[in-house]
């Protein structure tokens, strides 16, 4: 698939879930797939940690029950390397690999400080360099995803995407944030528009989507190809529901209620536990996202933290159902809040108690 194939692709998968590092695993990809994204992406992957044939990096790449194609999204900065287990994870998925993406975007620290991600954009020739042997080893597309620019203020990425695109990339990916900006502030929708007007390959949009109307102002604004949802899923993939609805032109589906938001922090957990055994701490920042703003939320989290296993994450669920949405304090008798009862029938309503061994609701 060439730049005119991809252009095709993305007419057909507007909406996409990011490679996000301990989010976006089977579970949670299952979960947005559900609710409409077009194509997800698994967590990022190393690979230096496939080039030693490392386990739990290969465990990265497994497919959720019903999920026919990934994007994978590979992060390093040795070209020799990139290229060698681009190859290998192409071989591996065969069919089930929809395109790969080398990440010039991470700007966490542990991730630049080897070079790797966004440290990339600071040596254009050597990340010209890793697209081109990636593209040498596969068949299946590649794209780059990088950011507005390194340096605070220092908007470089029109060229860098141009210099990507001319080292073969048949798609970029750009985030509206300078990477020693991290996540403060606001996404530049501006710097993705002036990227579409730089080169001639698909581009796509990452940076504050949290709502059907922020995909489509994206799109209005940018002129992007696709739209990519990041941390605006978290704890939220109905977000996907709602963006698949505002671009198509028709009403977006309401917010769910708190009882449909702890139903879904339930069976998350759940789906969690099914593909990776008891001990499922990396729920606890689910739980917590999917519980902000409810109220009860803020009480719970000390008792979501000290949960390892579905049956302990099902515990907080069941007290915030007897409580109203106001967990009890520890030693507290209590009694279920009086002054929420629309809070707690929804949540009755919504999500009863589920027994520990439970099949789950249909996918």
């Amino acid at each position: 698939m060439g730049v005119d194939g991809m252009f095709d692709y993305f007419r057909q998968h507007r909406i996409l879930l990011a490679p996000m590092a301990g989010v976006s695993d089977e579970a949670f990809r299952a979960l947005c797939r559900e609710q409409g994204a077009d194509l997800a992406f698994t967590e990022m992957v190393s690979a230096k940690g496939l080039s030693y044939a490392n386990e739990k990096t290969r465990h990265l790449l497994r497919l959720a029950p019903g999920e026919d194609q990934v994007a994978v999204q590979l992060f390093g900065h040795e070209p020799d390397t990139m290229a060698e287990q681009a190859a290998w994870i192409e071989q591996e998925m065969g069919e089930s690999l929809a395109y790969l993406d080398v990440n010039m975007g991470c700007p966490a620290r542990k991730i630049v400080s080897k070079g790797d991600g966004s440290a990339l954009m600071k040596d254009p020739a050597l990340a010209a360099a890793i697209v081109r042997a990636v593209r040498a080893a596969v068949s299946c597309p590649v794209s780059v995803k990088f950011r507005r620019g390194w340096a605070m203020g220092e908007e470089t990425a029109p060229e860098f995407a141009r210099r990507m695109e001319n080292a073969g990339a048949c798609a970029v990916a750009v985030h509206g944030r300078f990477a020693e900006q991290l996540y403060r502030g606001s996404a530049d929708w501006g710097a993705i528009a002036r990227v579409k007007e730089a080169v001639a390959v698909p581009v796509v949009g990452n940076g504050d989507v949290r709502s059907g109307a922020d995909a489509v102002a994206m799109v209005e604004r940018t002129g992007c190809d696709a739209v990519m949802i990041a941390r605006g899923a978290e704890g939220n993939p109905w977000v996907f529901a709602q963006a698949k609805a505002a671009l198509a032109g028709e009403p977006e589906p309401p917010a769910p209620n708190a009882g449909e938001r702890v139903a879904m922090a339930r069976r998350h957990a759940r789906l969690l536990s099914e593909r990776e055994g008891k001990n499922i701490v990396r729920m606890r920042k689910h739980a917590m996202w999917y519980l902000a703003g409810l109220p009860g939320a803020s009480a719970a989290r000390a008792k979501i933290n000290a949960c390892v296993s579905v049956e302990d994450f099902d515990a907080v669920f069941d007290e915030l159902l007897d409580y109203g949405g106001r967990p009890r304090e520890a030693g507290s008798a209590g009694t279920p809040c009086s002054d929420s009862p629309r809070f707690a029938a929804e949540l009755r309503a919504a999500c009863p108690p589920t027994p520990p061994h439970a099949a789950l609701p249909p996918s």
